[in-house]
């Protein structure tokens, strides 16, 4: 892929993960990068209350693996306007062309990802 496909391809990604935060959460104001979970609001129904404390409960772990996301394409973003995309940021070597075809925005080699 040539550096414009990537950026595409990177593009693409932020938009798909910036629509699917938006289906449940907001971007906080105050913290660039950061999404909050819309809290649910209480009609007086304590079994609809209930239920929809619990679905806020399970969107959090959701929310925070797509702000990781997120963050991670926008730092690729940002190395491939630098001149320093695909470098592992562990050993600085070049990450494997099949892992960057696969996941753009890896930030780290095979033999250094966890």
């Amino acid at each position: 892929m040539n550096k414009q496909e990537i950026k595409e391809k990177l593009e693409q990604e932020k938009a798909a993960i910036e629509k699917q935060l938006g289906t449940f959460a907001n971007k906080d104001p105050n913290l660039k990068g950061d999404w909050d979970s819309r809290f649910p609001k209480f009609d007086g129904n304590i079994e609809e209350a209930a239920d929809e404390v619990e679905e806020y409960g399970s969107r959090l772990p959701v929310e925070f693996s797509l702000e990781t996301r997120l963050r991670d394409v926008n730092i690729a973003l940002e190395k491939l306007a630098k001149g320093k995309y695909g470098k592992c940021e562990k050993c600085g070597k070049e990450i494997e062309k099949e892992r960057l075809e696969i996941h753009p925005a890896a930030r780290f080699c095979m033999e250094h990802q966890e």
